[in-house]
């Protein structure tokens, strides 16, 4: 495939806007929230907040270089796709030049504000995590649906990397923690690649499992990965991290979530797709939320 993709002249205020476009603001928030959680549930001492501010906006700009460079390397695949084609590289807002300027200097500036305000191992961890999602999953979502457990790595390290930036090192708890969020990963990533299946296929992307189809087997395969997160939920109340609300709470909300996966395989419509979708989106924030609040 070869697309060219052709820079426009805009004015500062848009350029400025479509600069912040490139960090997938909404992502990278995801992001530092899930940072944050784990460092609130790995801190053990009184909290220092510069520390604490410094390692959420290194996270960020750490989060916002790695998906710079996602759609650096994609700027051709996401101009022949309906949800990507206005992205600030494919519409021709920012350059490629711009944008590889801008991924250099943001990560560097997130990677220096982590060696200042954490520690190695939450370096290390993070750069780690932008070379997983950046250099190894971007490739592969032409592979093959590999791409969504190598994907799941770094879309799960967040909370690993929190409880390694408030505590210093790793233990089972950061395990457990780490362990929900890639299990989550699954049905989240293949109800949005079931959504755009359609967009998905014009780049050449492959991420549902199997044969690849909306079909049985991949609403079979998303309901397996929820039903998971059941007895995950449960493991940071077994081992002591909270209490017995918390496992309460994430058994419901795994429940009401695997729910609508019994919907997908009954029909296998984009509708019941998009309910999954958003329910990974619900579920997560509440489950984290609700572990944090009972340790406290």
């Amino acid at each position: 495939m070869s697309i060219s993709v052709q820079h426009i002249t805009i004015d500062r205020s848009e350029k400025l806007k479509a600069f912040y476009e490139l960090l997938k603001p909404r992502l990278s928030f995801l992001v530092v929230f899930s940072s944050g959680f784990g460092f609130l549930l790995g801190n053990q001492l009184a909290i220092n907040w510069f520390n604490l501010f410094g390692f959420l906006l290194g996270g960020f700009l750490i989060s916002g270089s790695s998906v710079t460079i996602n759609q650096i390397s994609e700027r051709e695949f996401d101009s022949v796709m309906n949800r990507t084609k206005n992205r600030p590289v494919p519409s021709g807002r920012i350059s490629t030049n711009e944008a590889s300027w801008f991924c250099i200097v943001t990560g560097l500036v997130g990677v220096l504000l982590l060696i200042v305000t954490t520690n190695t191992l939450t370096v290390g961890l993070s750069i780690l995590s932008l070379v997983l999602y950046a250099f190894v999953y971007t490739p592969l979502k032409r592979v093959g649906p590999i791409a969504v457990f190598v994907g799941a790595i770094p879309g799960a390290l967040p909370p690993l990397i929190g409880w390694a930036a408030a505590s210093g090192s790793l233990s089972y708890e950061a395990l457990i923690i780490f362990g929900i969020q890639f299990i989550w990963q699954f049905p989240h990533f293949w109800a949005i690649a079931w959504v755009s299946d359609d967009d998905y296929k014009r780049a050449g992307f492959k991420l549902l499992p199997g044969g690849g189809t909306k079909d049985l087997n991949t609403a079979i395969n998303i309901m397996i990965y929820t039903l998971f997160l059941l007895p995950l939920g449960l493991l940071p109340s077994y081992f002591g991290l909270t209490g017995l609300t918390s496992g309460v709470v994430a058994t419901v909300c795994g429940a009401l979530f695997l729910a609508q996966t019994f919907s997908l395989m009954k029909d296998g419509t984009n509708q019941k797709a998009r309910r999954i979708m958003f329910g990974s989106f619900i579920y997560l924030p509440i489950v984290q939320i609700t572990f944090l609040l009972d340790k406290l």
